[in-house]
Order: structure tokens, then sequence, then C-alpha cells
């Protein structure tokens, strides 16, 4: 356990799950599990609205990539760069890079918060156009003023009566022209 380190392998895109599936039972079939520690993939939480249902999803923030925390040796090097999915590690050729501790805390930190906080699918900036999708402005364009990510709200400049009106609207409301 002590060589253990982290590693980044590059996967196909979409088939990360797989790819973790395919090198655990992989190590396994091998008799080489005790060096494959812990095989990550990077998730978040994404909240949406779909059909006026919100719901929260799970997506990976390194999309064609995992973390795999293991004891480089000349087998599993070539148990990981011959698992199917697994097109390689992040490095050099035959020298793979390991992330630095001070990397991997960072990220496991990040998918901590990024898991206990749902962040909207769908990120706006300030003076962006959008369309109010539902409520009583629906139907109306209008150009952000001031978000309000922590509560998932937004003050959008709408047009009524030739003036500009401040309405407050949740990220779900609206979507982007």
């Amino acid at each position: 356990m002590a060589d253990a380190k982290w590693y980044v392998v590059h996967t196909q895109t979409g088939v990360e799950t797989k790819a973790r599936a395919s090198l655990i039972s992989h190590a396994e079939t091998a008799g080489l599990p005790h060096l494959i520690h812990e095989v990550l993939i990077p998730l978040e939480k994404v909240s949406e609205v779909k059909g006026g249902k919100k719901r929260i999803s799970e997506r990976k923030f390194f999309p064609g990539y995992i973390l795999v925390k293991m004891e480089l040796t000349d087998e599993s090097w070539y148990l990981v760069r011959n698992t199917p999915g697994i097109s390689g590690f992040i490095g050099s050729g035959k020298n793979p890079i390991p992330l630095t501790e001070k990397e991997v805390n960072a990220i496991i930190r990040e998918q901590e918060e990024k898991q206990t906080k749902p962040k909207p699918k769908v990120e706006f900036e300030e003076g962006e156009s959008v369309r109010v999708k539902e409520g009583s402005f629906a139907n109306f364009n209008g150009t952000i003023e001031q978000i309000n990510p922590d509560r998932g709200k937004m003050r959008v400049l709408v047009t009524i009566f030739g003036r500009p009106t401040p309405v407050e609207l949740e990220y779900w409301q609206v979507e982007k022209i």
C-alpha cells in the first residue's frame, strides 16, 4: 500500500463505469487485486426540471477519465493497458505520471462538494438573453441582470409595455435563446 499512487487513466467517453468494472474484474481474474486499490469516477449532482418536475441526476465531471489508485508494476501497467474500454495512462509512453496528493485531495473534496449541493444542469451568465418558459411571464424574452446560484434564482429584465421590468425567476423557469 505504501507504493500505491493515483493515476489518471483515459477511457472511451461514456463507458467509464463499464471500464471501471472491467478493470476491477480483470485484476481479480489475473490474481492482481492487491495492486489495484481503488478506482474512482468523479461525479457531480446536477438538477434539471423536466415536465415540471425537478430531477437530480449524476454527471461525470471528467468525462473520458477515471482515477486509479494502484501500485505501478509491469503487471499492473499491462493489466490497465489491456482492459477493454481503457486506452491508456496519462503520461509519456510507458511512464505514467502519478497525481500529487494535493491534486487527489482537491478532486475528492470537489466531488464531495458537488455531491452535497447539486448545481443546475444549464449554466447561465449575466447579460445573457433568455426566454421565460413557465409562470406569469411565459413566452417573454429578457436579459439576465443578476444570478444567485446558491438559491437557484436569477433576476431577469423583461420588457412589459415598453419598459424593462425586473422579475425574479428560478433557473428551471427560463431557457437560453
